[in-house]
């Protein structure tokens, strides 16, 4: 199916190609500047650190619905083995094949094209089966850290979770702004809670894997208005699923992604933030998110912490 005029309509208002150079392979986090990280320092209070990565383990999120994203396998390779003489200091190794976007990850900005185009303009055929992603590939996100933004849309709508299908909507991030007593602002991490990694952490993985809440096709204009840096939530899609247009699907990963340059981030466990933000009542805080460099990769794991 052909991308309809509505979303044309939409990737020419928040495009942001040429925007920091012909040359720019990181997009929007060039918007976190050394001003946003100080005042990012500065949300710090008490010190409270908030893991928000799910454990890596073979029995994990991905259930075969996308095929190649296989859960860690991990495997010893030596266990207590004296190296150098019996008698010695023994080591224990390990090694593990995973899908590098199986568990808490970002997406780097060539995870998806339309057009033939990545973000920038470049080719898509410049990704390659050899040479990986040859732009804008995960190790260019060399050092994520920024005011991190908790938009609790779960709670501020007075629900565990939402249902699945729940198309987030502008609406729904002012609302859970509102709640919050925070705006999001040029360079802030916003992190997204639906509720739905409940199905998850409760067992139920198909359930988690299948029709879930998400955010809609007209969010990418209100995080481009507000200049976010990069956008995470607690769901394996990161948009609605089934999508709100029939038959288009990941039209938001494209917008984001492609057009703004905006790297996303998807399975980030939310819950005990969302407990400790409603705690201290304050929905902003210090946010570590940088994902492992993997040269050319279009996506990889990250283990993010809140400091509040």
């Amino acid at each position: 199916m052909p991308l309809p005029a509505e979303f044309h309509e939409i990737a020419k208002r928040v495009n942001n190609w040429g925007r920091w150079g012909e040359r720019d392979e990181i997009g929007t986090l060039n918007l976190i500047t050394d001003a946003v990280v100080r005042e990012a320092a500065a949300t710090v209070l008490t010190g409270r650190r908030v893991a928000l990565a799910v454990p890596l383990r073979q029995r994990g999120i991905q259930t075969g619905l996308i095929p190649a994203r296989v859960n860690p396998l991990h495997t010893m390779t030596s266990v207590n083995r004296e190296e150098f003489a019996p008698g010695s200091v023994a080591t224990s190794d390990d090694t593990v094949t995973m899908g590098l976007q199986a568990g808490t990850h970002w997406d780097a900005l060539p995870h998806v094209s339309h057009g033939g185009r990545i973000y920038n303009g470049r080719p898509a055929d410049s990704i390659t089966a050899h040479a990986r992603a040859a732009f804008s590939g995960i190790e260019k996100a060399r050092h994520i850290v920024s005011r991190g933004v908790l938009l609790d849309v779960a709670r501020a709508r007075g629900v565990d979770r939402l249902d699945p299908g729940h198309a987030v909507t502008p609406e729904d991030l002012e609302a859970a702004e509102d709640m919050g007593a925070v705006s999001v602002g040029p360079g802030d991490v916003v992190v997204v809670r639906t509720g739905h990694m409940q199905r998850y952490l409760a067992g139920d993985r198909r359930a988690y894997g299948s029709a879930s809440p998400g955010l809609s096709v007209r969010t990418p204009e209100w995080f481009h208005a507000r200049d976010a840096a990069a956008v995470a939530n607690d769901t394996l899609c990161f948009e609605v699923f089934p999508p709100e247009i029939d038959g288009l699907w990941l039209p938001v990963h494209a917008l984001h992604l492609v057009e703004m340059g905006m790297m996303q981030g998807q399975n980030w466990n939310l819950e005990e933030l969302s407990a400790a933000c409603a705690e201290e009542r304050r929905y902003a805080f210090l946010l570590t998110a940088t994902p492992e460099p993997f040269e050319g990769a279009v996506g990889a794991p990250v283990a993010p912490v809140a400091v509040l």
